[in-house]
C-alpha cells in the first residue's frame, strides 16, 4: 500500500474516532431539585444511596441523573435560603435538562419561613417558569413534601406541611398543568425509613427512586384526550391537583378525572359510590396515567335502573376511547352495586377493589345479624327491587354471596379490605361468606385485614398494596 493510500485511510480512520461521539444515543437527563432530602442529607454514602443515585442506577445508561439538592433549601423567596438564589439552581439551569422533579416546600413549615406561605404558588410558578424557558423544554413534576414525624413548633412542622403546603402545590398543579407526585402518602406509616423523623434512609430513598423509576418508564399514550369527548356544559375542579370535569348524565350527576398523561391501553377506575371519600388509591392511579370516573346512582343498590344507566355510561366511555375493561371500586354499599355491575357485565371488568362492602342485603341495612342495620335504608332498598315486605325482601336472591358463579366469569383478580372490628358491615357476615364461595368455586381473592379498625376509615393509609395489586391485574391480563 502506498503512502498516499496509508494516509487517506489514517486520515478516515482519524475522522471516524472524531464524529462517532455524535452518533451516539443520547441520553435522556434528569435534574432532582430539592433540599436536604435529595440531597440525602443523614443518608451514609450518600453518593451511591441517595434516591437521585439509586435513580439513576435503576434507569441505566440511556440516562444520566444530577443530584441538585441543597441542605435547608426553600421554595419561598423570603425564606431563609432561597432555591432559586443557590448554586445548585445555577446549575441545574445550565444541565439543560429533559425532566425536571421538584421537591421543595418542608423548610417553608418552619416558623421564620411559613409566615411567608401566601407568596408560595407565586414563587413556585417563577421557578417553573425558569425550566419551561429553557431550549431543552424539560417535562417538570412536583413532588409532594414528605410526611415529618416530628413534636412541636419550633421547626419543619407536619401539621403546616400537609394542612397548608401540599394543598398549595395541588393548587399549582391544577392551575398550572404541572405533573404532580404524592410521595407523602407512601411514607405516611413508615416512620422506620426515616433517620431522624424528618429524612429518609437509604432504604426510604430506594422507595423514592423506584416511585420515580416506574413513573418515568410506565408506557404512555401521546395523542389520546378524552376531554374532547366530553360533553360542553361540563365544567371543571379541581381533583387534588387533578383535573375533574362534571356533567348530567341521563339526569344523573357524573364525573371524570383526567390523568397528567394516559397511560397505554388507557386503563381507568370507576368508583361506585362516595365519591372522594378516602381518595388515596384514585389519586396514586391518577398518577399512573388512569383516568378516574363516577356516576351517581346512589341508593337504587345496582337495580336494573341503575345497571341500565351504567350501562350507557360505559358505552359512552369505551367509544369515546377508554379500555373496553375497567377496574371496579366500591366502599361500603358501593361494594352491592359494583358486584351486581359485575354479575351481569363480567366481560367489561379487569380487576376488583371492595373495601368494606356489603355483600348480604340481611345483615345491612336489614341488620339480621350482628350489625347495627339501617331501617331507612331497608326500606329503599324494598322500593327499589319492588318488594312487598320484609319477608320478601329476606329472600332476596341478588346478593353478591348469591351470585359468585355469575361473577367468578369476570375471571379478574379480587382484593377486598376489611375492618376486623367493622359493627355495621361486619366480616362474617359478608367478605368471610364471600370469600369462602369464591374460594369453593377455586376463584382466588385476597382479604387484606384491618386489626381493631371498624368500618372506618376505608381504604389504608398508604395505598401501595392496593394499588399494585391493581397494577398486577393489567400485567398479568396482558
Amino acid at each position: 500500500m502506498c503512502k498516499k493510500t496509508m494516509l487517506f485511510y489514517g486520515l478516515i480512520a482519524i475522522l471516524l474516532f472524531c464524529i462517532s461521539p455524535c452518533f451516539a444515543q443520547k441520553k435522556t437527563k434528569i435534574a432532582c431539585v430539592g433540599n436536604s432530602i435529595t440531597y440525602g442529607a443523614t443518608i451514609e454514602n450518600r453518593i451511591n444511596y441517595s434516591y437521585p443515585a439509586q435513580l439513576a442506577s435503576l434507569l441505566g445508561e440511556g440516562y444520566e441523573v444530577r443530584n441538585y439538592g441543597k441542605n435547608s433549601a426553600t421554595l419561598l423567596k423570603k425564606g431563609n435560603l432561597p432555591y432559586i438564589s443557590t448554586q445548585e439552581y445555577e446549575q441545574t439551569l445550565e444541565f439543560m435538562p429533559d425532566w425536571v422533579f421538584i421537591k421543595l416546600g418542608t423548610n417553608d413549615s418552619k416558623p421564620d419561613n411559613r409566615v411567608f406561605l401566601s407568596d408560595f404558588i407565586e414563587d413556585y410558578k417563577q421557578l417553573i417558569r425558569s425550566f419551561t424557558q429553557l431550549s431543552s423544554h424539560p417535562r417538570i413534576v412536583l413532588l409532594l413534601p414528605l410526611p415529618a414525624f416530628c413534636v412541636g413548633d419550633k421547626g419543619i412542622t407536619a401539621d403546616v406541611i400537609e394542612k397548608e403546603i401540599i394543598p398549595q402545590i395541588r393548587e399549582l398543579a391544577f392551575e398550572t398543568g404541572i405533573e404532580i407526585i404524592d410521595l407523602h402518602q407512601i411514607f405516611i406509616d413508615s416512620l422506620t425509613l426515616f433517620t431522624d423523623g424528618i429524612h429518609p434512609s437509604a432504604s426510604g430513598a430506594t422507595r423514592i427512586a423506584k416511585y420515580l423509576y416506574d413513573y418515568i418508564t410506565t408506557p404512555r399514550e401521546t395523542k389520546f384526550q378524552l376531554t374532547i369527548q366530553l360533553p360542553n356544559e361540563a365544567t371543571s375542579f379541581n381533583f387534588y391537583g387533578f383535573h375533574g370535569y362534571t356533567f348530567e348524565f341521563n339526569g344523573r350527576q357524573a364525573k371524570v378525572v383526567i390523568p397528567k398523561y394516559t397511560a397505554k391501553d388507557k386503563p381507568w377506575i370507576w368508583r361506585a359510590r362516595f365519591w372522594g371519600h378516602e381518595p388515596q388509591v384514585d389519586i396514586a392511579l391518577l398518577e399512573r396515567g388512569f383516568h378516574l370516573v363516577y356516576c351517581d346512582v346512589s341508593e337504587l343498590f345496582g337495580n336494573e335502573e341503575a345497571l341500565n344507566l351504567w350501562d350507557r355510561f360505559y358505552l359512552f366511555l369505551t367509544q369515546a376511547g377508554l379500555a373496553p375493561k375497567s377496574v371496579m371500586e366500591g366502599l361500603s354499599r358501593g361494594g352491592f352495586y359494583l358486584y351486581r355491575w359485575v354479575a351481569k357485565y363480567p366481560q367489561r371488568v379487569q380487576a376488583i377493589y371492595a373495601d368494606a362492602p356489603v355483600l348480604d342485603i340481611k345483615s345491612w341495612p336489614g341488620g339480621q345479624g350482628t350489625g347495627k342495620g339501617s331501617p331507612q335504608d331497608w326500606e329503599i332498598f324494598k322500593t327499589d327491587f319492588q318488594l312487598k315486605d320484609d319477608k320478601s325482601a329476606l329472600t332476596f336472591k341478588g346478593n353478591p354471596v348469591n351470585l359468585t358463579r355469575e361473577i367468578i366469569r369476570a375471571n379478574c383478580p379480587i382484593l377486598h379490605v376489611v375492618g376486623d372490628a367493622d359493627d355495621i358491615v361486619p366480616v362474617s357476615e359478608n367478605t368471610a361468606l364471600f370469600e369462602k364461595k369464591m374460594k369453593k368455586r377455586n376463584h382466588p381473592i385476597r382479604v387484606i385485614h384491618k386489626k381493631g379498625i371498624g368500618h372506618h376509615p376505608h381504604s389504608l393509609q398508604n395505598p401501595q398494596p392496593i394499588v399494585e395489586f391493581i397494577l398486577k391485574a393489567y400485567t398479568e391480563k396482558k
